[in-house]
């Protein structure tokens, strides 16, 4: 590998990907620490000033010490300098770093000290020291660049940038980190237009690339999950740049990549970067791997979430004879429990709940997994009708959850909100809201989970309506179509089915002007995201028809009546008892507009929410 410099500061390299992850639904973009950097990254120390952008022949030149005020009767000659910057260089442990870096301090210029405070900050955080402590060094390395640097952009200046937006991320500071990436890549950006100038683009990727990871890392934090979809996926053309097509690194990214998809429920987009993570992964590391198992773990997901229940349970399959072939006994019950619900979706309960019998014996009594068991369980026995053995199992689970509020909250938080969707399939519906208030009061605590507190704040509003508690509804609905709109898009169905519901709690407490309203972006929503024929949609149709009339706009109630009808008719026979319906208020509206019927028999409908 080339040097940039007098062997200064060695080219940066992609860091390599540990292949075997935990399959996370919540948080599935791999950290973007700056151990991406300082695992590959040789920074050596120097003393004198050096210009404001890279380049590989004359990093450092022209040397001149200046004179230097300190508590010593005279300065340290420049002998002692280098000394001192080599004994920095060679230091292996933390403190000898730490005690060089002071001894620096009292001999150096502050602007000398960039590169040191920034490999130190670097290695900190690889040590998984104190974030705040890392933000310090960071912040010194960044002055000291910024005084240098002037107008230029410098990839110094991006590096520190980085490693203080990873840093704020660790303090969950995250308004803060997004503030320093986004300038971090402003200058990246700059850096590889201005290639030629002094720059080497090659310089610049393994930066960018670690940036765009952390950005993804932080939006998704803050709940803007699309926002990161996006970074993750310039993240991943900047490794094609420079891996082959079929490298191992590329495999890990593509999986990544379709994890992310898979959080925001977007299976379809998530099946082709899966699919391509395993066919790297099968051609590197052979079948019978743990990074093939983890990647038919994650196709086993997005099948089901595809509704490809079959194809989901054989991936499962694979996957299970993968895991016990390497002793992996953890990821061996998690698989047995996802292998359980696909049996649940295919309506082979006995045998489900034959699987978690066997796997509850090999969970600890108060683990979380056996938590997990007995849910899985109890839906089972929910599809059998059999509601009083359904509920002893969530009973089992909850007191396990409740001992693991404090140490696992979001995984409780994501187990109390599958419990709740059970007792409100046995219409336990004051349970439910009971568990769900529960739930949202979790993860109001936890910034970063902004996208799971506004579907449970929808499901709670959602609830509430159907049980005929509409002013109660009404705020919680507000808040998650805010909440949801920020992580998933304003256009992502979730949204629409909120602004739906919000139309009909504003219809019910007599404000159709405001229902109206909903109904439309409810209705712009479904027609963007699900097509104007899908059922929804055209249930979103026909509530804005009954909005104008509420407000007594029949021309614009039949108009909208109009579309009902011809949605329907596209369904063909297997729609005829919605046609007659819908033709049947059309007639009515129709009459009222001269003067004729009522229309008060035109239902509106509240949409439950898609099941995650």
């Amino acid at each position: 590998m080339k040097s940039l410099s007098l062997s200064l500061l060695r080219r940066l390299q992609f860091h390599k990907f540990n292949p075997i992850q935990p399959l996370t639904r919540l948080n599935p973009i791999p950290h973007a620490s700056p151990s991406l950097l300082s695992s590959t990254l040789k920074i050596s120390t120097f003393s004198k000033p050096y210009p404001s952008t890279l380049n590989t022949n004359h990093f450092f030149t022209n040397p001149n010490p200046r004179n230097l005020t300190t508590h010593v009767e005279s300065p340290p000659s420049d002998q002692e300098k280098l000394d001192l910057e080599e004994a920095f260089e060679s230091a292996t442990t933390t403190d000898e770093m730490i005690r060089l870096y002071k001894q620096m301090e009292l001999s150096f210029q502050g602007n000398e000290l960039g590169l040191s405070a920034l490999k130190l900050g670097l290695h900190l955080d690889r040590e998984g020291d104190d974030p705040q402590k890392v933000l310090s060094f960071a912040e010194k390395a960044l002055r000291s660049f910024d005084e240098l640097a002037k107008e230029k952009p410098s990839l110094l200046v991006a590096m520190a940038l980085q490693l203080m937006g990873s840093a704020n991320y660790g303090l969950k500071r995250f308004s803060d980190s997004l503030g320093c990436l986004n300038r971090a890549n402003r200058v990246l950006v700059k850096l590889e237009e201005e290639e030629g100038e002094g720059c080497v683009v090659e310089d610049v990727r393994p930066v960018m690339h670690a940036v765009q990871l952390e950005l993804a890392n932080v939006k998704n934090a803050m709940g803007r999950r699309e926002e990161a979809i996006e970074n993750l996926k310039r993240s991943l053309e900047i490794k094609e740049m420079s891996f082959e097509e079929g490298s191992k690194e590329m495999g890990v990214g593509f999986r990544s990549l379709a994890d992310a998809y898979v959080a925001v429920l977007n299976f379809s987009e998530a099946l082709p970067y899966a699919l391509k993570a395993l066919e790297i992964h099968k051609k590197e590391f052979g079948s019978n791997s743990a990074e093939v198992a983890q990647d038919r773990r994650l196709l086993g997901v997005v099948y089901s979430g595809l509704e490809e229940h079959e194809k989901a349970l054989e991936e499962n399959r694979l996957s299970r004879k993968v895991l016990k072939n390497w002793g992996m006994k953890v990821e061996l019950v998690r698989a047995e429990v996802d292998a359980a619900n696909m049996k649940v979706a295919l309506g082979k309960y006995d045998e489900a709940i034959e699987v978690l019998k066997g796997v509850v014996e090999q969970t600890d009594k108060d683990s979380e997994m056996r938590g997990m068991v007995f849910i899985s369980m109890s839906k089972a026995l929910v599809n059998q009708q059999k509601f009083a053995d359904a509920k002893k199992c969530l009973e089992l689970a909850c007191e396990i959850l409740e001992k693991k509020e404090g140490s696992s909250p979001v995984e409780v938080a994501e187990a109390y909100s599958e419990v709740a969707m059970q007792y409100e399939s046995m219409n336990e519906f004051e349970i439910a809201i009971s568990l769900l208030q529960k739930t949202l009061g979790i993860l109001e605590r936890l910034p970063q989970e902004q996208h799971s507190e506004g579907s449970v704040a929808a499901r709670i509003g959602w609830l509430l309506l159907f049980s005929g508690r509409v002013s109660q509804a009404v705020p919680y609905l507000e808040s998650a179509a805010e909440r949801l709109k920020e992580s998933f898009g304003a256009k992502h169905f979730g949204v629409g089915y909120v602004y739906n519901n919000l139309g009909a709690a504003y219809l019910e407490l007599g404000r159709p002007q405001s229902a109206a309203q909903m109904f439309a972006v409810a209705k712009d929503i479904m027609d963007v995201s699900l097509g104007p024929n899908h059922v929804d949609s055209i249930d979103a149709c026909q509530n804005l028809s009954k909005a104008y009339a509420g407000m007594g706009n029949y021309s614009l109630a039949v108009e909208f009546q109009q579309q009902v009808i011809k949605a329907w008719d596209n369904h063909g026979d297997s729609a005829k008892d919605e046609m007659k319906e819908a033709k049947r208020v059309f007639e009515e509206l129709r009459l009222k507009a001269l003067g004729g019927v009522s229309t008060d028999k035109v239902l509106t409908k509240a949409l439950p929410l898609p099941k995650k």
